[in-house]
């Protein structure tokens, strides 16, 4: 009898769970869905603001004798530091989510520190703080309560900090990584390099198809204009992506923790008929015994 309880309590106990994660799984989908949105509307922006920016710095590569000059355009192939900002959420119960973003960190940070890089690290997300403060690794800006809620004003003056970094020499490179959104079960690794912006593969034959109409000593200005936009939208575009894709994630998560919920109430039900049929056996045969000893 005290095993038959103890299964019913078992089976209860699951039976919660199961309508917390079932409940989690819907909040998470119809997060998803406004996140979903606003993540397609910010990628065509950030991919036209790409655009313009390299089309511009190419045309003044090759339309200006000596290239282009501005630090920010021009290939380091010898870094000696290096930032690394990173986008995590603020919370769990999103399966490998953050553990992908984490990952992808560390390879970038091995693969620079075995070429003797110096490696400055930021970070956004409190679960990815929490690792590497744990591990002991310096990390010199992070920021909690961001990726959850994107801002842009509090992105901005993130992203400000580090590109301000990089115009004063301090920093030859600034890195992006982040678990972007692909579909609805699918989540996307980004490892962008942010700055110096990559003009390299700009096509000087397509300068004289381009529809961008701009006076030759405009360039220049337009180009210091746009970059502090560029960056500061990806970092945005980041943590609008990251956050559509963190809840696609927890909603995977939850519904595969609603079915193996089900699947262990079914298996502790199965558990309780045959506990409850042992019971009865066991007291039908004391009874039969008790009635043949008084014969």
């Amino acid at each position: 009898m005290a095993n038959l309880k103890e299964i019913q309590r078992q089976i209860k106990s699951v039976s919660n769970t199961q309508k917390t994660t079932r409940a989690m799984k819907l909040v998470s989908t119809a997060k998803l869905r406004r996140a979903e949105e606003l993540a397609k509307r910010s990628r065509l922006f950030a991919q036209k603001t790409n655009q313009v920016i390299a089309e511009i710095a190419g045309r003044i590569k090759c339309n200006k004798v000596g290239g282009i000059e501005n630090r920010c355009f021009i290939e380091n192939d010898a870094p000696e530091t290096i930032d690394i900002i990173f986008v995590t959420a603020d919370k769990g119960l999103c399966g490998g989510f953050n553990m992908q973003t984490i990952k992808a960190v560390k390879r970038l940070m091995n693969e620079y520190k075995n070429k003797n890089v110096k490696i400055r690290l930021r970070g956004i997300g409190k679960k990815g703080i929490e690792f590497f403060n744990y591990n002991q690794v310096e990390m010199i800006d992070e920021v909690k309560n961001l990726s959850s809620a994107p801002d842009m004003q509090r992105s901005s003056e993130f992203m400000t900090r580090s590109i301000n970094d990089f115009k004063e020499g301090n920093v030859d490179a600034v890195y992006l990584v982040y678990n972007g959104y692909k579909n609805v079960i699918t989540q996307e690794l980004h490892v962008n390099r942010i700055l110096p912006v990559n003009v390299e593969a700009y096509d000087c034959e397509k300068v004289t198809n381009t529809m961008l109409e701009l006076e030759a000593q405009d360039e220049e200005k337009m180009l210091d204009s746009l970059l502090t936009k560029y960056a500061e939208y990806n970092m945005y575009y980041a943590l609008i992506d990251s956050v559509a894709a963190e809840h696609s994630a927890r909603m995977q998560a939850m519904d595969a923790a609603t079915n193996n919920a089900k699947e262990m109430v079914n298996s502790l039900k199965v558990k309780f008929n045959k506990a409850r049929q042992e019971a009865i056996t066991t007291e039908l045969i004391e009874i039969i015994s008790g009635v043949e000893s008084m014969k």
